[in-house]
C-alpha cells in the first residue's frame, strides 16, 4: 500500500470555553474530538455524517485555515501547523480546498481569469507567457471554453461556477485536494458531470482526494475508504466496498437505510422525537447511545475505541455491540 499523505492522530476542535472577565465559566462546542486518520497518496478517502457532525471542521484543520485544539496533523512527514505557520505558500501549494457553495466562493469583483491567475502569481510566480499556458490547460482540463475567462462568476450556472472552483484548487498544482461538499448544491446530472470531471483529474495529475459528503451515493462512488463521523468522532471506517456492504456500525446502518431510494417509499428508521445530544455538554459515553437500539449501560459508561472487525483489519468500528451480520442493525 501507498504511504500516508496526510496522518490525523487524536486531533481535536473546541470552539469558545474559558471563563469570562467575571470568572463565569463559558460554554464550548466540541465540534472533533479525538479524530485519528490517514489517507494514502493517490486515493480517495470519504468522509460521511449529518450536518453538524464536524466534517467540515475537520476539512479547515486539514487545509490550514483552522488549527486543532489538541492532537498533530501531519503532511507528507511534516507538522501541518508549523508548516503552516513557517511557510503558508508553500503549504498552500501542496494543499487546496473546493467549496460548497461555488459561486460564493468566487470573488464577484474579479473576472475569472484574475481569479485563476492569483495562485498562478502568488504561489508559482509564473510569468505572462506561462500563466496564459496554464490558464488554457486549466480550462480545458474542467471542460470550459477559454472565452470564459474574461466572464464574471454571476455569468455561470452553478455546476460552470464549481469547475471554476476546481480549477482555482487545481492551478497551484497540488498533491491533496480537500472537496467539502462540492456536487451538493447542484443537479443530479450536473453532479454526474463534476464527479466525472474530477475523476478524470485525479488520474490526469495524480491527485489525492478527501471527498467530504453527506450525500451517501456519492461518497460510495467515488470513495476508495470511507469515514463515518457522528457527533465529532469517527463512528466506523474502512474500504468503500466493506462499509457499504456489511456496516457493522448501528448509526451508519441508520444512514443507509434513511437514504432515499428512487422507485421507494422513504421511511426513516427512528422516532422522529429522538433526542440529539447537546454539543455544549458532550454525554461521557458513546453520543449515539440515545438513539441506537443495541445500547447498554457500558455504552454510557465510556466511549467504545475504534477497533478492528474479526478478519477485516481495513474495517474499524467504536462500537461495543457493532451489527456482525449483513442487513441487521
Amino acid at each position: 500500500m501507498a504511504e500516508p499523505l496526510l496522518e490525523i492522530d487524536s486531533a481535536e476542535r473546541i470552539f469558545g470555553g474559558g471563563r469570562s472577565l467575571l470568572g463565569r465559566k463559558l460554554p464550548a462546542v466540541h465540534a472533533v474530538q479525538g479524530v485519528s486518520l490517514d489517507v494514502r497518496k493517490g486515493e480517495t478517502l470519504g468522509v460521511v455524517g449529518e450536518s453538524g457532525c464536524g466534517k467540515s471542521t475537520l476539512a479547515r484543520l486539514i487545509v490550514g485555515l483552522d488549527k486543532p485544539t489538541a492532537g498533530t496533523i501531519t503532511f507528507d512527514g511534516r507538522d501541518l501547523v508549523a508548516e503552516a505557520r513557517r511557510d503558508p505558500q508553500r503549504l498552500a501549494r501542496r494543499v487546496q480546498y473546493v467549496f460548497q457553495d461555488p459561486v460564493a466562493s468566487l470573488n464577484p469583483r474579479k473576472t475569472i481569469r484574475a481569479i485563476l491567475e492569483a495562485p498562478l502569481r502568488h504561489l508559482l510566480a509564473l510569468d505572462k507567457k506561462a500563466r496564459q499556458a496554464r490558464l488554457k490547460e486549466l480550462m480545458e482540463a474542467v471542460n470550459l471554453a477559454p472565452e470564459f475567462l474574461d466572464r464574471y462568476p454571476h455569468e455561470f450556472s452553478g455546476g460552470q461556477a464549481q469547475r471554476i472552483g476546481i480549477a482555482r484548487a487545481l492551478a497551484a498544482d497540488p498533491e491533496l485536494i480537500v472537496l467539502d461538499e462540492p456536487v451538493s448544491a447542484l443537479d443530479v446530472s450536473v453532479q454526474a458531470q463534476v464527479l466525472n470531471i474530477l475523476d478524470d483529474l485525479k488520474q490526469r495529475f495524480g491527485l489525492t482526494y478527501v471527498f467530504i459528503s453527506h450525500d451517501l451515493s456519492v461518497v460510495e462512488s467515488v470513495s476508495d475508504r470511507v469515514a463515518v463521523m457522528y457527533f465529532g468522532r469517527i463512528a466506523e471506517t474502512g474500504p468503500a466496498r466493506e462499509i457499504f456492504a456489511a456496516p457493522r456500525h448501528p448509526y451508519t446502518h441508520l444512514l443507509l437505510k434513511s437514504a432515499p431510494v428512487p422507485g421507494r417509499r422513504s421511511l426513516v428508521p427512528e422516532d422522529a422525537n429522538t433526542e440529539l445530544p447537546d454539543p455544549y455538554d458532550p454525554p461521557p459515553g458513546c453520543a449515539f447511545h440515545a438513539r441506537c437500539p443495541r445500547g447498554t449501560d457500558r455504552c454510557l459508561a465510556s466511549h467504545p475505541p475504534l477497533e478492528q472487525a474479526a478478519g477485516r483489519p481495513a474495517h474499524r468500528t467504536a462500537c461495543y455491540h457493532p451489527v456482525e451480520e449483513r442487513g441487521h442493525a
